[in-house]
């Protein structure tokens, strides 16, 4: 699920365009149990024990089918907040979902509202996907049945395996919806609030509002589950009951903090006398009179336009052999990925909060429209601004 809910120690599985895919140890448990209870299924359905080959395989394929699921929802959250020029890092999975990590905040109620449906679209086509080929393979009557569960289904193993995804993504898709903040449903709600009002904080404080409601409930309902006779079930949804309300009420007090970036831009509080590296000169002439003058372990870097280019590290270029410092030129030993280590002049600051490449150098560079160097803003005067007056 598309939420901010987040594990510890992470195993890496691979990569999907820059991209780290990684599980915390408790989504074995949930592949376990998911393996445990469908190879029984399968058995019952096909009239064999669990422990035999064909209802053990379904079981696992199930069980990969729905770890592929919600890696899908995942990336797409991840793939549209890429195209809004949001970097996403990792995706994790653990016991109770899986988060895409941005390394910076939505700028505009427009990129949180698509950010936040891109996961939920990607469940929708793949259920609809599934429930097409269900209905296509045994008509719309044995496919019901199946993807209730019922034993009894006119259906084979292949058909009772995609109606179980079916029926797992329509409920990822339902309880991702509910507008309970940090979940996908919640940060509509707030990107909605967010264009209504125009005020983030706010927005911030209606949806995390609505999140606490809905933690309140998922904790009563699971309770009253769990005294009913569905221990598991109901433990399961007070857990996630606890989760949705200490995160909203996390993030209800950091908005308390970050109200006052309200309306700031980065243009407003950034130094607007950066020193730059020209691109054409060479090595040794960057060390002499940048690096070994100001002291400083990196420089932006600029073309004759002074258009931003990356950036420049000392211990990078300190690798360069002296014999070809005189014929190289900054631009060929540029920080990789570095072009990206920039902030438009009207961004505004409160985006910054948390953004993974200002960790990194400590500061980010500030270009205009043209993609001209215009400023520089630090750590130091983000904490700065936020401080009370």
């Amino acid at each position: 699920m598309g939420t901010m809910f987040g594990g510890g120690n992470t195993i890496t599985l691979f990569r999907i365009r820059g991209i780290r895919i990684a599980v915390d140890w408790s989504w074995f448990l949930i592949l376990f149990l998911v393996i445990f209870w469908l190879s029984d299924f399968y058995g019952d359905l096909l009239g064999q024990p669990g422990s035999s080959t064909e209802p053990y395989l379904l079981a696992v394929a199930s069980a990969a089918g729905f770890f592929g699921s919600i890696v899908l929802h995942e990336l797409g959250h991840a793939f549209v907040a890429m195209r809004n020029g949001i970097g996403i890092t990792t995706i994790r999975l653990w016991i109770f979902g899986g988060v895409a990590q941005m390394d910076r905040e939505s700028d505009s109620p427009g990129v949180e509202f698509r950010v936040a449906a891109g996961g939920p679209l990607v469940t929708a086509a793949i259920a609809a996907i599934l429930i097409a080929i269900g209905l296509i393979s045994v008509g719309g009557s044995a496919f019901q049945d199946a993807i209730q569960l019922q034993v009894s289904a006119d259906a084979n193993g292949l058909i009772a395996m995609v109606a179980w995804l079916a029926a797992v993504n329509l409920i990822v898709l339902a309880f991702n919806l509910l507008p309970a903040f940090p979940m996908d449903g919640g940060r509509i709600a707030r990107a909605i609030a967010w264009k209504i009002t125009g005020k983030r904080s706010a927005a911030t404080r209606f949806a995390a509002g609505l999140g606490r409601v809905f933690g309140f409930i998922f904790i009563a309902v699971g309770i009253f589950i769990a005294f009913n006779g569905y221990v598991f079930s109901g433990v399961w949804l007070a857990l996630i009951g606890f989760l949705v309300n200490g995160s909203a009420r996390a993030a209800t007090m950091q908005t308390s903090v970050t109200s006052r970036l309200e309306g700031v831009r980065v243009g407003d509080v950034m130094d607007n006398s950066p020193v730059a590296i020209p691109g054409s000169i060479t090595i040794e002439k960057a060390l002499e009179e940048y690096f070994l003058r100001y002291q400083w372990s990196w420089f932006p870097v600029v073309d004759d336009q002074e258009r931003f280019l990356g950036m420049i590290v000392r211990d990078r270029i300190d690798q360069v052999p002296e014999i070809e410092r005189l014929s190289t030129v900054v631009s060929d030993h540029l920080e990789e990925q570095s072009r990206a280590f920039h902030i438009s002049q009207e961004a505004l600051l409160e985006s910054l909060l948390g953004n993974s490449d200002m960790r990194r150098f400590g500061a980010l560079m500030v270009t205009d429209g043209g993609g001209r160097l215009a400023g520089v803003i630090t750590v130091e005067q983000l904490g700065r601004a936020l401080k009370p007056q």
